[in-house]
């Protein structure tokens, strides 16, 4: 097996000296094990390094301007992390089903989901569904500042949509547009000034045109907000809600996990009242955290209470 080196220099490689150096470590690993006749291994190791390689490629890189409209972001989410009701998740299994065989598509003149909008809100997964989705495919994931592409200058806006979808175009990759209805708003609406109808016109326009290899994801907690034009434009509409019994059930069970010890997840079931799935799934690392600090191994039901009571509260005040 690798030695002791090796695999400490293999870590600080990940997280100091980049992606090539890491690949060069962990071929010379791999061939470390062959030599011990670990032929096995070996092949397995090289065959992970080839698999990772299209989301290690270099990309185009962002000048000053889009730096500052353009966010790469980690994806760690697997797709079992994700309790949403069953139709849901079949939806998005579709996705990922149809990138996978987009080649296959092509020959009969069709084309894979790739235009995505999320509606639901906040906590219920939209953004898990974005990583999701980059994880699962393994392309980079990117997200939209909304904050830094809507400004008051006329056409401003619409010029800064454009050099995003350029990049869009020309970088595979997954881009999630959050908080979409910051420039998604209803065109009609009496109080919407005439540069945020032009912002909604550029980009039905830029994500209508688009003919990439990316995946474009847009998620709105306000889907009412939304232009009705928007809806044609995207290739799935998928709708978030609060987890229901079974799946508050199902996620305590899994973010747990391990450390789940004798709770009774009917009494529980009270204090999860309006809870997202992102304030339980906190709620329960939060419980682990303390039994860990306690010298314990199992989460029992008070410390989870307690937690989740914590969650409960917070969420009140800001509501």
């Amino acid at each position: 097996m690798a030695t002791a080196q090796q695999l400490k220099t293999l870590i600080k490689s990940h997280f100091e000296e980049g992606d090539n150096r890491f690949i060069t470590l962990s071929l010379q690993i791999a061939a470390h094990e062959a030599k011990l006749g670990h032929i096995s291994l070996a092949n397995d190791i090289r065959s992970l390094i080839d698999s990772s390689k299209p989301m290690i490629r270099q990309l185009k890189p962002l000048n000053r301007e889009l730096e500052e409209l353009i966010l790469e972001v980690h994806a760690d989410n697997k797709l079992s992390e994700l309790i949403v009701a069953d139709l849901l998740k079949n939806r998005i299994e579709k996705v990922l089903i149809e990138y996978r065989n987009s080649s296959k598509l092509l020959k009969y003149g069709l084309e894979n989901r790739r235009k995505i909008l999320l509606s639901g809100p906040p906590g219920t997964g939209k953004t898990m569904t974005a990583s999701i989705i980059s994880k699962e495919l393994n392309i980079p994931l990117y997200v939209i500042l909304m904050d830094k592409i809507v400004t008051k200058f006329m056409g401003e806006t619409s010029a800064k949509l454009r050099l995003v979808f350029n990049y869009i175009k020309e970088n595979k990759g997954v881009y999630l547009f959050d908080e979409f209805d910051a420039i998604g708003g209803e065109r009609g609406k009496d109080n919407e000034v005439g540069e945020m109808r032009r912002v909604v016109n550029s980009f039905l326009k830029f994500i209508e045109m688009d003919d990439s290899e990316s995946i474009i994801i847009a998620a709105t907690n306000n889907f009412k907000l939304l232009d009705q034009a928007l809806f044609r434009r995207f290739d799935d509409v998928l709708h978030y809600n609060k987890p229901n019994e079974g799946e508050i059930k199902s996620l305590i069970d899994n973010r747990l996990a391990n450390f789940k010890g004798r709770i009774n997840l009917k009494n529980i079931l009270t204090h999860c009242k309006d809870l997202s799935h992102a304030e339980i799934s906190k709620a329960c690392f939060d419980a682990i955290k303390e039994t860990i600090l306690s010298n314990n191994l199992k989460v029992n039901e008070s410390t989870l209470v307690s937690a989740l009571t914590d969650r409960s509260n917070f969420y009140n005040k800001i509501h």
